[in-house]
């Protein structure tokens, strides 16, 4: 039987966290959300949330260990519980929460997919954002046979288990490689992808933004997830399918 719950990874959202969570609520009785290692006490701001809803589970991690450990933690614990799929989300409030059950009704009508939001920005996104996607997506999209038509927005939803095992399989994912270089372990394992349009809302500073992405760190990162990417393409096609580990 289909059960999805909304993945909610956070570290240090502030106010963010609860207000992206209560209104995710509106529309979804069930979310998890996994604070990874937070230290400013935003996951304190849903404890009042907890005796009105029943679906709302709180997991918190001692250490930072990064996004994909957070989804990974959120995955495992809502698989023992039952749930078929996640539709993770971010908890800094760019993610459309009125999507979320158009996106899961999809997931429902052909369970074994991925359904990837396709990012609509508005004109406040910053320019820097929008191309510096463009070359991980043309790589992504050379590696999946552009199955893939946006690999890091991160408002998708995952058939559980085969998230668990691709997750499980390898020792990278954790961090901020893991949105893209999931997807296409998980294309390359045979699951089918449907991509969705979705809106995109981006906040300032000024607005309480928050952003942990660090341009040096994390572009290095995501260099070498494409390095370790295109090996593993280029043996696929002169080998066969590359291993999940590699």
């Amino acid at each position: 039987m289909f059960r999805c719950i909304v993945l909610v990874p956070s570290y240090n959202s502030g106010p963010l966290l609860r207000s992206t969570v209560s209104a995710v609520l509106a529309v979804w009785p069930d979310v998890v959300v996994v604070t990874d290692g937070s230290t400013d006490g935003s996951e304190r701001t849903l404890d009042d949330l907890l005796p009105a809803h029943a679906g709302l589970k709180i997991l918190h991690l001692t250490q930072n260990g990064g996004k994909g450990q957070a989804v990974l933690q959120g995955a495992l614990w809502a698989m023992q519980a039952g749930y078929t799929h996640v539709l993770t989300m971010d908890a800094d409030g760019q993610h459309p929460v009125q999507a979320v059950p158009d996106f899961i009704s999809l997931s429902c009508s052909v369970p074994q997919a991925l359904v990837l939001g396709v990012p609509v920005f508005g004109p406040e996104a910053p320019l820097l954002r929008i191309w510096g996607r463009k070359l991980s997506n043309i790589l992504i999209g050379m590696e999946t046979g552009g199955a893939v038509k946006d690999c890091l927005f991160g408002f998708r939803v995952y058939p559980l288990r085969l998230l668990v095992g691709v997750l499980q399989a390898s020792r990278y994912m954790r961090g901020f490689d893991f949105d893209p270089e999931v997807v296409v372990r998980m294309v390359w394992q045979g699951a089918p992808v449907l991509n969705k349009p979705a809106m995109v809302q981006y906040f300032n500073a000024a607005d309480g933004g928050i952003s942990h992405f660090r341009y040096v760190r994390d572009n290095i990162r995501l260099v070498f997830m494409h390095l370790r990417l295109l090996f593993a393409w280029l043996r696929r096609a002169c080998c066969g399918k590359p291993r999940l580990s590699s």
